[in-house]
């Protein structure tokens, strides 16, 4: 029924603790053993994933990072990046310095993190390193993989001024901005991926519990809200689970794949 297996880490694969349940674990393990892709897609960069993920996943899985900014796929070959390109990195540092001074604003450049100032993310966004602090010219050259904005008000004026040229998504209880290209969003990523792998997008199975997964869930075949998703996100789904802490993605696994 299902060639492919897409998950959300943060909220849907993921505990409230970050971790990965050993019944989450051996449920896509086994899914994988049954000739099933696994692929995972996420707002966050590689080296977080590599702190979060066992070994096992790490070996076997495809990778959307970033919200569809960069892929990397071990089984075909496939790497890509979309960046924000410098000059347009530029305006927008410039736009938020004058018009959103007090938010705090970091930047991720191919899984290096950088911010202006001295941040500790290490609760808040459960990393194990800050950003690294550069200086606002070097800031403002960067193509920008994805640019985070904490504290942003007025958000509207922003989508205005910038909506067309990149995407804006507000996750985490509206706390958090993520600006990346335009050409970057995770179901183009997975689009991308099941095309090199020949996969048909309809027998692709997704599951997730925020706005930056709508686009997946109107994209392909059945869409798993996790019991913590967004109102949203379970309007449009084709099937509901219990919560990223009761083990919600084994639980339909179990039920619908390995009977």
């Amino acid at each position: 029924m299902f060639q492919a297996i897409v998950l959300d880490l943060d909220g849907t694969y993921l505990s409230s603790d970050k971790r990965v349940s050993e019944r989450n674990l051996q449920s896509v393990m086994a899914c994988y053993n049954k000739g099933i892709a696994i692929i995972i897609a996420t707002a966050r960069p590689p080296r977080t994933v590599k702190n979060f993920l066992p070994e096992p996943l790490l070996k076997i899985a495809s990778f959307v990072y970033y919200n569809g900014a960069q892929i990397s796929c071990p089984l075909s070959g496939l790497e890509m990046n979309e960046s924000i390109p410098g000059p347009l990195t530029s305006e927008i540092v410039d736009y938020c310095l004058q018009f959103h001074a007090e938010a705090e604003m970091t930047m991720e450049v191919q899984d290096e993190w950088y911010s202006l100032k001295e941040l500790d993310y290490s609760a808040a966004m459960s990393v194990l390193t800050n950003p690294v602090v550069k200086s606002l010219e070097d800031f403002k050259r960067f193509d920008a993989t994805k640019i985070l904005l904490t504290g942003f008000q007025q958000l509207e004026p922003f989508i205005h001024q910038f909506g067309t040229q990149v995407n804006i998504l507000i996750t985490d209880d509206n706390g958090l901005v993520q600006i990346m290209s335009k050409k970057a969003s995770k179901e183009e990523a997975v689009k991308r991926l099941c095309d090199n792998l020949h996969i048909d997008g309809q027998s692709v199975l997704v599951f997730g519990d925020d706005y930056n997964d709508i686009g997946l869930f109107r994209t392909f075949g059945y869409s798993v809200a996790m019991g913590n998703a967004i109102k949203e996100l379970k309007e449009i789904a084709s099937d509901t689970t219990g919560t990223n802490d009761q083990d919600g993605v084994a639980q339909v696994l179990e039920r619908l794949v390995l009977l």
